[in-house]
């Protein structure tokens, strides 16, 4: 199989798991406990159907909306995802420059392996930086105020990661960042050369947003379960959250907003947009799907404040559904994750070409000649 050959997540999927370590393969592939929601993520669109609409003269359709203040011309954007380095030489650069290609949003995390500033310089389409609260209050600060002066257009506050997932695939391949080279490991990183030439010969792998305030996945291996539940402050509450809205003082959006009670709460701090999500499965195992809390979520504040439906999406007509049910716009890590370990920037290029044809194509079938013609008489549940 090679990129022309792939057609969706899945195949990008294999592929990348051809061109990984085991250990880096499954990290980007595991989540929590059995794995339960990880799986629920994507059943959940299945248990909907769409309803199509004939006659609708869909000739010319505009795929285009309004995502925390910026237009875009693609629904689904990409998800801030850590270490993306690790996944492909190319890393957050290849990201950016593919979501600049197709204008839609480009997302990095504060775990990222390129720095705020190299991203507010060279990606040119909206970009969201994804902060961790950490007990480090000198770095929480110092990222909301880089991301001030590099210009990025909004700033999204994890809240699903208050202790790290029991991520047990990691446990079992021995997976931390920077990698460390075990017994175990030894025979997939000798059999996969290519990545390990990359890793060793390229400039040395960072964390570039933490690197100057903790050697923890940087100089120091850790596991990110182990990152999150020792560095990242669990007293975080509303108020915390409220301060950083008013520090940052732009779009704000709360990532990992699961249930009505705090949809209502992120409206009354002041945030302009939430992201429903489960954090691709990886948290809380036995958790509801986003798809499945959407309706609901948006019934109750859809009027007040942008939805973001994230997770579980590995076609267009996800997409559909989730926007038929009320989302903003959707979002996810591993559907561009695969595609990036693939073949880079080119694979990213891909999957996002793949999805907006798919969604292009599915619009066309459901009569849709806007993103605001998808509503829930497009919509039967099982």
């Amino acid at each position: 199989m090679n990129l022309d050959q792939c057609y969706n997540t899945q195949q990008f999927r294999r592929l990348a798991r051809r061109r990984l370590p085991g250990p880096i393969f499954h990290y980007i592939d595991g989540a929590a406990d059995d794995e339960v929601t990880y799986r629920r993520n994507t059943e959940a669109y299945e248990e909907c159907d769409l309803v199509p609409s004939v006659l609708a003269g869909v000739e010319t359709i505009d795929m285009s909306t309004v995502v925390m203040g910026k237009r875009v011309d693609l629904p689904l954007f990409l998800a801030p995802t850590a270490l993306q380095r690790l996944f492909h030489h190319q890393g957050e650069a290849a990201v950016g420059a593919a979501a600049e290609k197709f204008n839609t949003w480009f997302g990095i995390s504060s775990l990222a392996t390129a720095s705020i500033e190299a991203v507010g310089e060279t990606v040119k389409s909206p970009k969201l930086f994804q902060l961790y609260y950490h007990k480090d209050k000198g770095l929480t600060n110092s990222m909301i105020e880089r991301c001030k002066d590099a210009n990025f257009d909004a700033l999204a506050l994890t809240v699903d990661t208050i202790v790290g997932g029991n991520r047990e695939r990691d446990l079992v391949t021995g997976f931390t960042s920077p990698p460390r080279l075990t017994v175990k490991s030894a025979l997939s990183f000798a059999t996969h050369p290519g990545w390990t030439l990359n890793y060793l010969l390229r400039p040395s792998f960072e964390l570039s947003n933490l690197k100057d305030h903790v050697e923890e996945g940087s100089n120091i291996s850790l596991s990110v379960s182990d990152y999150f539940s020792t560095m990242l402050d669990q007293s975080m509450d509303w108020k915390a959250a409220e301060d950083v809205r008013g520090q940052w003082g732009k779009q704000f959006c709360l990532k990992g907003i699961m249930s009505v009670e705090d949809a209502r709460r992120a409206v009354d701090i002041g945030a302009t947009a939430i992201m429903v999500s489960n954090h691709g499965g990886r948290q809380l195992d036995g958790s509801r799907a986003p798809f499945d809390q959407l309706a609901e979520i948006v019934d109750a504040v859809g009027d007040k404040i942008e939805v973001i439906c994230d997770g579980g999406i590995k076609r267009g007509t996800h997409v559909l559904k989730a926007l038929s049910a009320g989302a903003t716009a959707c979002s996810g890590g591993r559907l561009y994750l695969y595609a990036l370990a693939a073949a880079g920037q080119a694979g990213v290029e891909k999957t996002l070409s793949n999805f907006r044809a798919e969604i292009e194509r599915g619009m066309k079938l459901m009569g849709a000649r806007s993103v605001a013609d998808l509503t829930r008489q497009n919509l039967r549940y099982r």
